[in-house]
This record gives structure tokens, sequence and C-alpha cells, in this order.
């Protein structure tokens, strides 16, 4: 049977994300239903907040049991009109470069697979990187959205610094290997923290396989995150 919930909030939108947040699920996996606009309607009580209440259902055929990346978008851009993006991204990266770093510094900016490849190489360039790769994936936006608009469609641009990826890559590996062993130890799902789907990815690959848990994304935009459970 679905499981329903009443929540309540100031605003529709909060009450719905009062309940997604409890229910560890997505806007996707639910049925929402407005039941009132409660608003005290004495004299009195005019200036009284209004309370809204929302039931959330989910639903029984949701892909919650489904340890499966999530789908990777496929960029098919116009050969000519990728390789001037290209250029563009590499006039305003070698600027860029030179203004952040301070000096002229060691990159590559190259076509493979229909995808522009940023590796910055500089030692010094180290900063760029930021706190788990938040710098270096705002540097990846910036860049993207130059490819864009010189391309005039969308264009995809990874930008890794110093081999930080592969680096970021295998300590989430090993931090999906040992979440799962917490979970089969505890029986007990493990909530982890908000990611990029690149990062979400990683864990959903290191765990489709694995015997015993099973791996799911809840939440929206930047608050999504990956929820390890026992099969």
């Amino acid at each position: 049977m679905s499981e329903s919930r009443i929540f309540e909030g100031k605003t529709t939108n909060e009450a719905i994300e009062k309940g997604l947040k409890e229910l560890r699920v997505s806007r996707n996996d639910v049925d929402i239903k407005v039941i009132e606009n409660e608003e005290k309607r004495s004299f009195f009580d005019i200036l009284a907040p209004r309370v809204v209440k929302v039931e959330l259902t989910v639903k029984e055929n949701r892909e919650e049991n489904k340890s499966v990346p999530e789908k990777k978008r496929e960029y098919k851009v116009d050969e000519k009109a990728l390789e001037n993006a290209k250029n563009t991204v590499n006039e305003f990266l070698e600027k860029f470069l030179v203004a952040t770093v301070g000096k002229e510094t060691a990159y590559t900016c190259n076509i493979e697979e229909n995808v522009i490849k940023v590796d910055i190489k500089e030692e010094q360039a180290d900063f760029l990187i930021g706190y788990r790769g938040e710098t270096l994936n705002a540097v990846q936006t910036l860049l993207t959205a130059i490819a864009d608009k010189e391309a005039g469609e969308k264009v995809r641009v990874e930008v890794d610094a110093l081999g930080y990826r592969e680096k970021r890559k295998i300590a989430l590996e090993e931090l999906a290997e040992k979440i799962a062993k917490t979970v089969v130890r505890n029986r007990k799902s493990v909530t982890l923290e908000p990611m990029t789907p690149y990062e979400r990815k990683i864990i959903h690959t290191k765990l489709q396989e694995h015997p015993k848990v099973k791996t799911v994304s809840i939440g929206e935009g930047t608050h999504r995150k990956v929820v390890v459970s026992l099969k």
C-alpha cells in the first residue's frame, strides 16, 4: 500500500519540501495534493500566519530499488562549431589563467569524443580546485557557457586540474565501499551529503552490482544526494 502523509508549511512549496525531506524521496516519487490553505478567519486573527497543508503519497511504481547510474547526456555538436568553441575557450582560458595565477600557465585544451577537455597542469593553479572541486566546477560552468555561446548550441566541456578528477573518483569509490559495509553491518540506510551529478554517478556505478545494498538519489537541484540502503 502507498504511504501517505500530511505536511504543513507557510507556503505550498515549503510544505512539499518538508515532506520530501522527511520521506527521503524526490518530487517525481510522490503524488501531491493540496488539502487546504488554512487561514484563521476571525477578524481578530487576520494577522495570523497562513498554514498550508499538503498530502504526499509515495508512488508504488517509483524506481527506488534500481541502483542505476544517472543517465549521461549525449552531446552531438557540428564539428566546425565545436572547433570554433574550442578555440574561443582556449583564448579565454589563456588570459584567465594569467590573470588568476599571475603568469602563463601550463594547460591543454583538446576535443576528445565530441567533448572539449581542459586539463590544467600548473602546480601553482591548485587553488582553482577549491573545496571538493567547487572552484573547478565553477570554472567548468563558465567555460561551458562560453562554448555554448560560440557554438550556438549545447557543448560539453570537462575541466580538470592536477589530476583532481581521478583522485576524487578514487576517494568516492572508497567511500562507497566503506558506506556499504556500514549499511550491511548496522542494517540502517545512510544518506550521503549533497553531490554533483558526476559524483553521484560514481557512487551509483560503484555499488550497482553490490549483492546486499542499493542506491537511490533523493532531493532536488544542488541538494540532491545519494542514499545507500539494504536490498
